[in-house]
């Protein structure tokens, strides 16, 4: 005979607790920005590279000094790399040079500051590390000035805009996120392709 294992008196049906299941039903389309019957995550607006069609000609009414990201993004296509974007696009580059200079003074001046000795070697090593990510972060503005500087060379010459390889225009939304890009979107991707392809 095998080992003898005593079973447990059985619970009443009454008394057992019941488990709840979710219902996983679909959730039904309520807007455009809420959720779709065929996936549960919000449906999101791209507002950054989306023309807004009431803004198309506000840029005539408006100084350099007033238009804003999305008045720019909203001109017409046969306004592109006009007077206005040109003086809208070296305002920006010069206001990222004037932030990159201040931000390398204040490194200068933190530098200086924290050249106390710091008897503790823990506190020691952390004050090197944020000296050295500082130092990292400069030296990444630093080649970008030069970028900075070369675009605005080229707004002066009025080559800002277009692409160095193909001479299509690279498009406002990139040279909103990226006022330094100097080739479209579609010949970035194949330089990087090629760089991943056949390195340096």
């Amino acid at each position: 005979m095998g080992p003898y294992f005593p079973q447990r008196p059985a619970t009443p049906l009454a008394q057992q607790p019941r488990l709840t299941v979710p219902s996983m039903a679909p959730a039904l389309i309520v807007g455009p920005d809420t959720m779709s019957d065929t996936n549960t995550m919000p449906i999101t607006k791209q507002a950054a590279t989306k023309k807004d069609p009431k803004l198309a000609n506000a840029w005539k009414t408006k100084s350099v000094e007033e238009l804003t990201d999305a008045d720019v993004l909203a001109m017409n296509d046969d306004d592109y790399m006009n007077d206005a974007q040109m003086a809208f696009f070296r305002r920006k580059l010069v206001t990222l040079k004037t932030d990159m200079h201040n931000n390398a003074g204040e490194t200068a001046e933190n530098l200086r500051e924290d050249t106390a000795v710091v008897p503790d070697p823990a506190d020691r090593a952390t004050i090197e590390e944020e000296h050295a990510l500082e130092l990292r972060t400069r030296d990444r503005e630093r080649k970008l000035l030069k970028k900075i500087d070369q675009s605005i060379a080229r707004i002066d010459a009025g080559d800002y805009g277009y692409c160095d390889e193909t001479g299509e225009p690279i498009g406002v939304g990139r040279l909103l996120a990226r006022p330094t890009a100097t080739l479209s979107l579609e010949a970035q991707q194949r330089r990087e392709l090629k760089q991943k392809m056949y390195g340096d």
